[in-house]
């Protein structure tokens, strides 16, 4: 019998398919190139930092700012924590500060706990946010008949519809037009936080600072319960990725499209009148309003002092909060880049920032791939050709160069809400490179799934991500404790109720304390810096 046409054959299979995989290859290879030239863009951006120097600065005045609080079934200890956060940044500031949450009116379970609330928190107002079938939604819709920036109203298959979607921004529209109509003065700043947010003590002064400067001033967010499982770890790692390293280089000098971060930040209530408000069709609004106040020549300035947040305990709940944030990025990078006035450059320029979240699946499959040929290359055998081989050494130095700085930022900032090294070392062995590889990789499942809600035109309704008060132990942590400054030495003293010898800590602007548990000399910015 001849074999040799059956031999032909296999070789023409093991060519085709030593072809398929070199293409393959080179493609995964040339995209991993890519996502660097795009991380490198962004890293090469000016950031517009609002420093402690600028915080502590004196200043003319103190502009009014109203804090908004969005809850929905929330626990009463979750929504304390926050309180009890915000209540030593009142007292920290010498302006106005109102703090108004604004629950639906038919969510009586948390309407009955703000009451209580209010018992110890004084300060906090309770605005119910009615159905939109209300009269008293009358003035928005008022106001975006006579705003072609809200463009949803007058285009689409949405144009003037009333039923707005269950969720929180449904909440903030309403809150914002009707404090708009009332706020004496046009210099009011808006702010507003997650039920599970927990603020700096100068959460406010920061923002007087960097008003100064800037149209929207934003805090960056670390995890407080970082530790409480692998899932939680992972997840933390995100933020210390994204907000610690890369987000604050979209502030640009204002030369590139922004998002903001949805929480923790500032805007001014007569900006976000003229620009429409907030889309409330889309999943999550902060990508796309910040994208539009950019393109009416709107500023951003990000503060590294951190907002205190939880993140899921499980990888469940992960893909959950992250399939609604791929959803609400694929959605804003869409139409509505068309539909507020960007040209195509512009268009192209806010579309950038997905890409450092696509690069994450991108990561765990190019670098090992990159890996494998420099070492290939390093033991003397050519695994592909010449110019391959180029890329992936040249893929693996920028994958060292971004994973340097990504976990040096997530050492530093691990810091600001771990109190030993070993806590943080352990943090970082959690989510060593690694491991973070084999994460970056389950991050496909959120971003298909994401799509998916993309494409079917879902996510409208409000999937809340469970708050746990992961946050409990840390806020507290400052109220048991009693604070009291060594003006001699400027550092501040940290001793327990019961008597135990002080611990002497630097004077920090961070500090996450109840009512009156710090004296008022701490707050002064000379024993800040």
């Amino acid at each position: 019998v001849d074999h040799r046409p059956l031999r032909r054959e296999q070789a023409v299979t093991h060519g085709s398919l030593h072809l398929v995989l070199l293409l393959l290859f080179a493609l995964f290879q040339l995209g991993y190139l890519g996502s660097f030239l795009v991380n490198g863009y962004f890293f090469s951006r000016w950031v517009d930092w609002i420093t402690p120097e600028d915080v502590a600065a004196e200043r003319a005045s103190n502009p009014p700012i109203v804090l908004l609080y969005p809850v929905l079934h929330e626990a009463e200890e979750t929504m304390r924590t926050t309180m009890l956060s915000i209540a030593s940044a009142q007292d920290a500031y010498a302006g106005t500060a109102r703090v108004v949450a604004i629950p639906n009116h038919d969510d009586t379970s948390t309407l009955a706990a703000l009451e209580r609330l209010r018992s110890e928190f004084p300060f906090l107002e309770v605005l119910a946010v009615p159905a939109t079938s209300d009269p008293a939604w009358a003035p928005v819709w008022s106001e975006w008949d006579a705003n072609s920036n809200a463009y949803w109203w007058h285009v689409g298959k949405r144009r003037a519809e009333v039923a707005l979607p269950p969720k929180k921004t449904r909440q903030l529209v309403f809150a914002l037009y009707a404090f708009a109509a009332k706020l004496p003065g046009d210099d009011w700043l808006l702010s507003y936080l997650d039920a599970d947010s927990a603020v700096p003590i100068d959460y406010y002064n920061i923002a007087a600072a960097g008003a100064q400067r800037y149209d929207v001033v934003q805090l960056t967010n670390v995890a407080g319960n970082l530790l409480d499982t692998w899932a939680a770890s992972f997840h933390s790692m995100d933020h210390m990725a994204w907000d610690g390293a890369l987000y604050p280089h979209m502030s640009a000098r204002g030369r590139h499209p922004f998002y903001v971060l949805g929480k923790g930040l500032f805007y001014r209530v007569r900006d976000l009148v003229e620009v429409g408000g907030f889309n409330p069709w889309l999943t999550i609004e902060d990508p796309e309003i910040g994208m539009r106040l950019w393109l009416h020549d709107r500023t951003l300035g990000v503060s590294d002092e951190p907002l205190i947040e939880e993140v899921p305990r499980t990888f469940w709940r992960g893909v959950i909060q992250r399939k609604r944030w791929v959803a609400g990025f694929f959605q804003s990078l869409h139409t509505p880049l068309t539909l507020m006035g960007m040209s195509f450059s512009q268009r192209m320029k806010a579309r950038l920032n997905l890409i450092p979240c696509l690069s994450l699946v991108l990561n765990a499959l190019g670098l090992p791939l990159a890996v494998w040929a420099t070492a290939e290359l390093v033991l003397g055998r050519a695994a592909v050709d010449l110019p391959l081989t180029v890329l992936s050494v040249l893929n693996v130095a920028a994958a060292l160069a971004i994973l340097t700085r990504v976990f040096y930022a997530a050492w530093v900032r691990s810091g600001m809400v771990l109190q030993t090294y070993r806590a943080r070392a352990t943090f970082l062995l959690r989510v060593n490179p690694v491991f973070i590889l084999g994460y970056w990789l389950f991050w496909l499942i959120p971003l298909v799934i994401g799509f998916s809600m993309f494409v079917a035109d879902r996510g409208l309704v409000w999937q809340r991500t469970e708050k746990i008060d992961a946050n409990h132990d840390l806020v507290r942590e400052f109220e048991r404790l009693e604070l009291r400054v060594n003006a001699a030495d400027g550092m501040l003293r940290v001793g327990a109720d019961d008597g135990a010898p002080a611990e002497l800590t630097p004077a920090s602007p961070t500090s996450y304390a109840s009512p009156g548990s710090a004296p008022e000399a701490a707050l002064r910015p000379e024993l800040r810096r």
